[in-house]
């Protein structure tokens, strides 16, 4: 069975850091792409910044220049550096990633999610 296990949320003042961290386990051939998603109270979920199987990054437009994504694909596990956080970054962090199965099949997989509190 395949999970995705995330940490490193919590509250944290405006201006100030976070490190999300998430590894994926389990059995499988291999990890194509990582991402971050978030979804805060009443919105839909929205993609933050993602890692494909090519190393191309991508981020949304109110991440840029304050958040950045980078993966350890020896040890399965996508990284997210949040700088200068502002009250809207506050919501549910959801760790994604697309993974080949031993029999090729290409699943997207999700984690439990973590919750980044930014108060003002």
């Amino acid at each position: 069975q395949v999970r995705l296990v995330e940490s490193g949320g919590g509250l944290v003042q405006a201006g100030g850091s976070l490190r999300l961290s998430c590894v994926a386990s389990g059995s499988f051939f291999r990890v194509n792409a990582m991402g971050w998603y978030r979804q805060a109270p009443g919105k839909q979920r929205e993609l933050v910044a993602t890692s494909g199987s090519d190393d191309t990054i991508q981020y949304t437009e109110s991440v840029k220049g304050r958040f950045t994504i980078s993966r350890d694909k020896a040890k399965n596990t996508v990284y997210l550096q949040m700088n200068s956080l502002k009250p809207e970054d506050t919501a549910v962090y959801y760790c994604n990633s697309l993974i080949r199965l031993t029999g090729g099949t290409i699943y997207n997989y999700w984690g439990q999610g973590t919750q980044v509190t930014v108060s003002s």
